[in-house]
């Protein structure tokens, strides 16, 4: 039933460029510039965007999503003053630069993070209110497409929210912002009502791998053989941790501040845990008792926990 499995990450990632490059005017990367509103003039439509020519130039009037410089600036500045937790996504501060009001070097998550949780922070209070909210409907779209739980209701609602939604970003953006990748996301409800999850058929574990293979290259003149004779190796190596008493990176012992190890068995080898500790400070693993013991201290000495508690 599926013919062809789109990829909501390449998606949503070609969109969100499309939005901020569009709302910051990046030169050749903005879907707003001269040629375009020369279209809008030789097809007629449009009258209020067309070029109006002054002198020897051409002045192309502001339209709704047209942000002055003191609005990039400031948007620039919401996006450069976000944090995150440790290990929740890369440090996106580093991919802002101010002072040229625009964003460079986001990969794939960098996007995705910034489409469902940043722009509609950043949109709400600079761009007019008929274009911040177009922009949170397409946030708010690719959260329940990627969300963990799918409804086959819900997944209805969303193929008609979402004609509706690209329906308002047509009388908001010119023509030449809609291309495939915008038209790709209408079918996006309907492969998720049919294969279920975007979590077990988008590229993100497909691209880590292919970037753990190139890392495998020593050899430029022979990559392949390069990856495979790397690749052999690792699994040769993770067949010998598993199956001989030998140490590798799979079962060797952590050692922690004090140089004391620390036994990894109870954990999996096959992913990393997420996050550090403070300095100074030591892992340690709680019994059941002790754990029941500090769980009821903390909700009986938590002060938001009182109205649940009456």
């Amino acid at each position: 039933m599926l013919r062809h499995n789109l990829d909501v990450m390449h998606i949503e990632k070609n969109v969100c460029d499309n939005i901020v490059n569009t709302l910051l005017g990046i030169q050749r990367k903005s879907k707003d510039n001269l040629k375009y509103r020369l279209d809008l003039q030789s097809l007629g439509i449009r009258t209020e965007l067309h070029p109006i020519p002054v002198g020897d130039k051409l002045y192309l009037p502001p339209a709704s999503y047209t942000m002055s410089a003191s609005e990039k600036t400031l948007f620039c500045e919401v996006l450069k003053g976000v944090k995150f937790p440790d290990g929740y996504a890369s440090d996106i501060r580093n991919n802002v630069d101010v002072k040229e009001k625009k964003l460079v070097g986001l990969k794939s998550h960098d996007n995705h993070v910034l489409l469902q949780y940043l722009l509609p922070l950043a949109v709400r209070r600079i761009l007019p209110e008929i274009v911040s909210a177009a922009l949170i409907r397409v946030s708010n779209f690719f959260k329940q497409i990627y969300s963990p739980v799918i409804r086959i209701s819900d997944m209805h609602k969303l193929e008609s929210e979402i004609a509706e939604t690209l329906s308002i970003l047509e009388t908001i953006f010119l023509p030449s912002f809609f291309d495939i990748m915008v038209h790709l996301m209408v079918h996006l409800p309907t492969q998720v009502r049919i294969a279920g999850p975007v979590q077990f058929r988008n590229m993100y574990p497909v691209e880590r791998f292919l970037m753990r293979c190139k890392g495998h290259v020593r050899t430029r003149s022979h990559p392949e053989g390069s990856i495979a004779e790397s690749y052999l190796f690792d699994e040769s190596l993770t067949f010998c941790s598993r199956y001989l008493h030998c140490e590798t990176r799979f079962n060797r012992k952590k050692r922690n501040d004090d140089g004391l190890d620390v036994d990894l068995i109870n954990t999996t080898p096959f992913f990393h845990n997420i996050g550090r500790g403070l300095v100074g400070k030591r892992s340690v693993t709680l019994d059941h008792k002790t754990w029941l013991q500090a769980h009821r201290y903390v909700l009986f000495n938590y002060d938001h926990i009182e109205p649940y508690l009456k």
